[in-house]
Formats: C-alpha cells, sequence, structure tokens
C-alpha cells in the first residue's frame, strides 16, 4: 500500500495522465467540431454522438475519483428513488461547498449512465475554458453572466431547446450561484435579514431565478427534482488536487426526490419553495455535523470498469508515441532537442496545473455582493 500511494505521488505519472486527458480532449473536441456537419441534417444523430464523445472525456476525469484515489461515495435515500435514476429527465440541486462537488456529482451520472448527457447552467467565463468550455459548447450548455437582463433571452432559448433531447439527462444548478465561502456567507445571511428570510448555517442563500425559469422551460420534460446534499467523513476538505495525488475521500450524498408535479408553478411560490428547501438542506448539514451522517438508509452504487478501460484506451493510443519520442530523443543526445522537450514538459504541468485551479475555492465563483470586488473587477 505504501508503494501504491507512492507511485501515486510521483510528478512524472500525474503528467502523464494529464497528458492524456489534454490531448485525449483536444482528439474529442476537433471530433466535435466535425460532427457540426450533422446538425442541419440529424439533430438528434449529432446529439447521441456528442453525448458518447463528452463521457470519453468527463470518465476520464471519474476514473481519478474512483479508481486513482479510490474515494467512496455512499447515498442516503430509499430504493424506490434510486430505481428512477437514469430512467427520467431531472434537475439537480447540489450545495456548492467543495471543490469536487461537481466530480461526485459526474460519479453519480456515470454510474447511473447519464454522465454524457449531463447538463448545468455554467457561468460563461467556463466557455474560454479549454477542453471543459469547448465540450460543453457542443452538448448545449446553457452559459449565462449572472445579469438577468442579458442572460433572458440566452437561457430561455437555450432550456427550451432541450426539451426534446434525446438522452435522459440531469440538469445540474448550483442554486447558490458561486461557491461557499465564509465571507460569502456573512454576505449572504446580510442579504437574507434584509428580506426577512431565516439564515442559514451552511448554505448561502439561494437565488431563485435560475431555479424558476429552469423549472418553467423544461416542466413537461423533466419528472423531478433531485435535492442533493453533499459531506465528507471526519470534516474532510477534499481538493482536486488531492485526488490526482491519490488521497482517498469517503463522501456522504442525501438524495430526495420531488415530483415536479408537487412544487408550485406560480413563480414566487415556487421561489418561496426553494427557500424552505434550502431550510431543509441546512437541517440536514446540522444533523451530519452532530452525528456524521444523514438520516435514512445508506446504498453504496458499484463503480463501472468503463471509466477505467476508457483511460487505458487513451493512455495506450497516446503515450505509446510519446514514451517512443521521448527515449529517441534521449538516445539522440542533441541538446537542442533535450531541451526542448523539457520545455514541453514545463508548459505541459503549467497548462495541466491551471487547468486545475479552475476548481479551487479560493480562485473561482463571483463576488457575490461584494461591492468592493465588483468595484475591483
Amino acid at each position: 500500500m505504501a508503494l501504491l500511494a507512492y507511485l501515486k505521488s510521483l510528478f512524472i505519472l500525474q503528467l502523464l495522465m494529464g497528458f492524456v486527458f489534454v490531448v485525449s480532449g483536444l482528439i474529442i473536441n476537433f471530433i466535435q467540431l466535425c460532427t457540426c456537419v450533422l446538425w442541419p441534417i440529424n439533430k438528434q444523430l449529432y446529439r447521441r454522438i456528442n453525448c458518447r464523445l463528452s463521457y470519453s472525456l468527463w470518465s476520464q476525469l471519474v476514473m481519478l475519483l474512483e479508481w486513482w484515489s479510490g474515494t467512496e461515495c455512499t447515498l442516503y435515500t430509499d430504493q424506490a428513488t434510486v430505481d428512477k435514476f437514469g430512467k427520467e429527465h431531472v434537475i439537480i440541486i447540489l450545495n456548492h461547498n467543495y471543490e469536487i462537488d461537481f466530480l461526485c456529482g459526474w460519479t453519480m451520472c456515470e454510474r447511473y449512465g447519464v454522465l454524457g448527457s449531463s447538463k448545468v447552467l455554467a457561468k460563461h467565463e467556463l466557455l474560454k475554458v479549454p477542453l471543459i468550455g469547448w465540450t460543453w459548447y457542443f452538448l448545449e450548455i446553457v452559459f449565462c453572466k449572472r445579469k438577468w437582463e442579458e442572460d433572458r433571452n440566452t437561457v430561455f432559448n437555450g432550456l427550451n431547446r432541450l426539451k426534446d433531447y434525446p438522452e435522459y439527462m440531469w440538469f445540474l444548478l448550483y442554486c447558490e450561484g458561486t461557491r461557499f465561502t465564509e465571507k460569502k456567507h456573512q454576505i449572504s445571511m446580510q442579504v437574507a435579514e434584509s428580506k426577512g428570510l431565516p439564515k442559514l448555517k451552511y448554505h448561502l442563500l439561494p437565488r431563485t431565478k435560475g431555479f424558476t425559469t429552469t423549472l418553467q422551460c423544461l416542466k413537461g420534460t423533466v419528472t423531478a427534482v433531485y435535492d442533493v446534499t453533499l459531506n465528507f467523513k471526519d470534516n474532510q476538505t477534499p481538493t482536486l488536487l488531492g485526488i490526482v495525488n491519490g488521497k482517498k475521500y469517503k463522501a456522504d450524498l442525501s438524495v430526495r426526490r420531488f415530483p415536479v408535479e408537487d412544487i408550485p408553478d406560480d413563480e414566487q411560490e415556487c421561489a418561496n419553495w426553494l427557500h424552505k428547501l434550502y431550510q431543509e438542506k441546512d437541517a440536514l448539514q446540522e444533523m451530519y455535523s452532530k452525528e456524521g451522517k444523514f438520516p435514512g438508509p445508506t446504498i453504496i452504487p458499484p463503480r463501472r470498469l468503463w471509466t477505467l478501460l476508457n483511460f487505458l484506451f487513451w493512455a495506450t493510443l497516446l503515450l505509446s508515441p510519446l514514451i517512443k519520442f521521448a527515449c529517441g530523443v534521449v538516445v539522440s543526445g542533441s541538446p537542442l532537442l533535450i531541451i526542448g522537450f523539457i520545455i514541453f514538459l514545463i508548459i505541459a504541468s503549467v497548462a495541466i496545473r491551471r487547468l486545475i485551479g479552475v476548481t479551487e475555492v479560493k480562485k473561482t465563483g463571483s463576488s457575490y455582493g461584494d461591492q468592493e470586488a465588483k468595484k475591483q473587477n
């Protein structure tokens, strides 16, 4: 075990895995670009192909969580809810506290066969991020600037296009709008006090417009809302770098299913429903803080081999010529070639580190009402 942990910590292995992810992602993005010719001919075929292509990329990250770090994911829910997973269009509401919360969500998507078709209401800045933003663009992800006057038409049009999506999709919403930090929490609770809303201890005040709009546009397509509350055993604070280094975490997810017909149609009543939901989520986190677990029965969905096999396919395809080329550089004895290869490795490591930085709590998220920060931006 000690040897395995040591191997996982080796920078060269991490760099090689990053190389596989980046290069395979660029290849996948190029193929996605080529599939655009199918859109006017057969839109549903275009969508099905892009679901498989995005799965091939995202499952490499899921492989890191499941097979490389060995992180465990336990569901707290009933079997009747689990039986519906992957068999209906749904909206997912997930708390936004951790760097790898999206990865835990993707793991559940993968285990129930909806990873390639999973959607999210994403901030517009992510569209510029290589691989991630580009893949999402081809997947018809809805991007917004968090300014309703500018977003209204974009969001409505993007959501309406998804009504006839051929694959079952899980549409993820971070209703808090940004990742939880103490500073943002203080500002958020000041807003709650000014609006006469109950204060939350573990969440930011939810922004209701995105939820009510998504539900309004996709009603008739989505059949339920899944409320997911995530926490980690032993007060762990997981990071993507920790996953890359092979650190094992234990994730617990409380999942509750709400049929769409049980959620009010009126926009204000729907917003009130969401506020009440977050008060319940806060109570769940309080219980977890005291007892170390969520209420209800537990289910541990088995991990699947597909993520590992997919990564091994890309690793075999891309690392063989890279290793052969590296050996040729060393054997050549050419200082110019060796220096060039070292520079390539440095650039690759910096690029991969910048991609990881996209998930870091301190470097992401909006200013969330911080007027001073807004003036600086």
